[in-house]
């Protein structure tokens, strides 16, 4: 036998829908969040524990951390728009925003020693940087600002003996102690940290990269709904400060300039391809 619904019941079971759907609206099923994690270790779990946990309940959504060990990891990653939410450096972020249309949507906090720089061993002969002329030299991975993208743009015009591809900005001053290479590139910030731990052979800044690069920024990913971008991001700006800063982004701060930025990593894309031969030229 059928049941007959009163009018009453009737406009219940419509109120009990738009309920439901204005429930599901908030609701993000889950979102995948993108980072760099250089050591491989686990402290990169404990580092974003809570911030997972607000994020998850505030969203009513599922929260993944899925870190990547290097910038070449990071890359496919964006490609394939597997991250939701990412707390991108600015070289990944700056590859990001020109190539796989992610949105930024807050700064990281800003390291001011982020300036990209090509050291020598200490007793090194060579004084400048077109004495580097058919030697080897040591970059990171793709999408590192620091560590790819600045150093070729400054080697753009030489011939190198060869171009190696650390897979950690630590590599990169093991192989220059160890003379695989003649010169490398990374950071201020990472030559004062790492360098000190290999204290033994002793570096010599060759050039310094006269820009201020921009501090790295949290990115909303192109597979996320656009009105679940903007609820995302009004979720970010309410966080409580102290969590916010255990993941390194500044609610309510101004998204950088990543003009000059992206205006780099197109140029060095134009040279990408020849970056493996044997000799390269940059040219």
């Amino acid at each position: 036998m059928i049941k007959q619904f009163s009018r009453r019941d009737f406009l219940l079971f419509l109120l009990s829908l738009t309920v439901a759907c204005q429930s599901k609206s908030k609701y993000q099923g889950e979102l995948t969040i993108g980072a760099i994690n250089y050591s491989g270790g686990e402290q990169i779990i404990n580092e974003y524990a809570k911030f997972n946990s607000y994020l998850g309940e505030k969203m009513k959504a599922y929260i993944q951390l899925e870190p990547a060990y290097n910038e070449n990891q990071a890359i496919e990653r964006l490609k394939e728009r597997s991250w939701s939410l990412v707390f991108a450096p600015p070289g990944l972020a700056a590859i990001a925003i020109s190539r796989y249309q992610y949105t930024p949507v807050f700064p990281l906090i800003g390291d001011s020693n982020l300036r990209s720089v090509i050291v020598v061993s200490k007793d090194s002969s060579l004084g400048e940087l077109k004495m580097l002329e058919g030697q080897t030299v040591v970059l990171g991975q793709p999408g590192s600002a620091t560590g790819y993208y600045l150093p070729l743009y400054n080697l753009y015009g030489l011939t190198l003996g060869e171009i190696l591809f650390a897979p950690t900005p630590k590599t990169v001053l093991e192989w220059v102690a160890q003379g695989k290479a003649t010169a490398g590139a990374v950071s201020i910030a990472e030559l004062d940290l790492y360098g000190s731990q290999l204290s033994q052979t002793g570096f010599r800044i060759l050039f310094k990269d006269p820009h201020l690069i921009p501090p790295g920024v949290v990115l909303v990913g192109p597979s996320v709904e656009r009105k679940n971008q903007e609820y995302i991001r009004r979720t970010l700006n309410e966080f409580p400060s102290s969590l916010a800063q255990e993941v390194g982004y500044v609610p309510n701060g101004k998204v950088p300039d990543y003009y000059y930025m992206i205006a780099v990593v197109e140029r060095v894309m134009a040279i990408a391809s020849q970056v493996q031969n044997k000799p390269v030229r940059l040219f």
